[in-house]
């Protein structure tokens, strides 16, 4: 009897996302995330599922209509629905507005993809950790 080797499950790339320390003091952006494209599809799920459980159910996501790829209305998003919106200001082109019914609003800073570890991690460092 011959047994074949299945090859290993692929591994699911870790989360590059840095949050502020949570306080009672409102700041502009609430952390970092580094997604690895600009594909909201394949990155959002993992941002979502990624973040602290205190934040609720995230039901709506506003990024930049002209730096991600083709964003639907809405997708399902570990059995929830989020709805998602395109905003064309250039104030919002580094940013990701996730909005949760009755918890809150979070603004993340949206490092580049293509951005290296070397150029990324002080972006992050002081998204997280800078003045309010």
């Amino acid at each position: 009897m011959t047994t074949a080797l299945q090859p290993p499950l692929p591994s699911h790339p870790l989360l590059r996302l840095r949050l502020a320390p949570q306080g009672g003091i409102p700041r502009a952006i609430d952390g970092a995330w580094w997604p690895r494209s600009y594909d909201l599809l394949a990155e959002l799920p993992q941002l979502l599922v990624g973040l602290p459980r205190m934040w609720g159910h995230i039901t709506s996501v506003t990024v930049n209509g002209a730096t991600w790829s083709a964003v639907p209305g809405r997708m399902l998003v570990a059995n929830h629905v989020v709805r998602l919106r395109r905003t064309p200001t250039a104030s919002a082109a580094h940013t990701i507005v996730l909005l949760s019914p009755g918890q809150g609003r979070w603004d993340l800073l949206v490092v580049p993809p293509a951005t290296t570890e070397e150029a990324a991690e002080p972006i992050m460092a002081a998204a997280a950790d800078g003045p309010a």
